[in-house]
């Protein structure tokens, strides 16, 4: 149970501050952390990322940052994304499903490496509104692709939501923010509804100790997120990952009995 506090502590420390991120975290350390199964740890990161998600989000409706109508057309992509990622989840062996997972941890640890403060944006017009008509394909691609992430791993998408309503929208760091979070939390829903199968299966006592931490460090993190530099914490985040990342494919590779729990 100490396990689930700590890791439940650091998601929603890492989704307040970022808007992206902690999900990541979630499902491996359900399953090496708590001892969760994957097919069972998925579902439950979804509920502790949506929980965290909606704590962070607190904070932020207060500042009146959220892009409402970015949000629901990401969300509304994903839906259905959601539930095919699922079927597909479905249908991949559970070894080969957490080597995938260790490869998307890569990738978001680069892209957080990697990742610059933009500015402005193709579809921001003049006035500081949204130019549809250029975008919403755009934005609709994206949001289906976070969506099948979402039903597939277990993840917010965060990481690919929050560069995306940047460089595609044009939205400040801010708005991308406090709008990912939005996103995350309509994602989590749909993606735990296309795992609602596994519902029985779950261990609520753990997942509401994990829930409950994630939830207050959002909750908190989010009321100083903007005092802290996101480079360094970036930086620093996808040093974690990429550690967990290797831990993850050593695993699977060297022991994958330590898989089944």
């Amino acid at each position: 149970m100490t396990m689930a506090i700590l890791f439940g502590l650091l998601i929603g420390l890492l989704l307040g501050l970022l808007g992206a991120g902690g999900s990541i975290l979630a499902v491996p350390a359900l399953v090496f952390g708590v001892g969760m199964g994957l097919h069972e740890a998925i579902p439950a990161s979804l509920v502790v990322v949506g929980a965290s998600a909606l704590a962070g989000l607190i904070p932020r409706l207060r500042q009146q940052v959220i892009r409402w109508p970015v949000a629901l057309v990401f969300g509304a992509a994903g839906l259905p994304a959601a539930f095919a990622g699922t079927a597909v989840g479905r249908l991949l062996p559970e070894r080969w499903l957490m080597l995938g997972f260790a490869v998307l941890m890569v990738v978001v640890a680069v892209r957080m490496l990697r990742s610059q403060t933009e500015q402005g944006g193709a579809c921001r017009t003049r006035a500081g509104g949204i130019n549809w008509r250029s975008c919403l394909p755009k934005a609709l691609a994206a949001g289906a692709a976070v969506g099948f992430l979402t039903g597939l791993f277990g993840v917010g998408g965060g990481f690919v939501i929050v560069p995306a309503l940047a460089l595609l929208l044009g939205l400040t760091t801010i708005e991308a923010v406090a709008t990912s979070l939005v996103i995350v939390a309509i994602n989590a829903a749909s993606g735990l509804a296309a795992h609602a199968g596994a519902a029985a299966d779950l261990d609520y006592t753990v997942i509401a100790v994990f829930a409950a931490a994630a939830m207050a460090a959002s909750l908190a993190a989010g009321r100083i997120a903007n005092k802290i530099p996101a480079k360094p914490l970036r930086r620093g985040f996808a040093g974690v990952v990429l550690t967990v990342a290797a831990a993850v494919a050593g695993t699977v590779l060297l022991a994958p009995h330590l898989l089944t729990a």
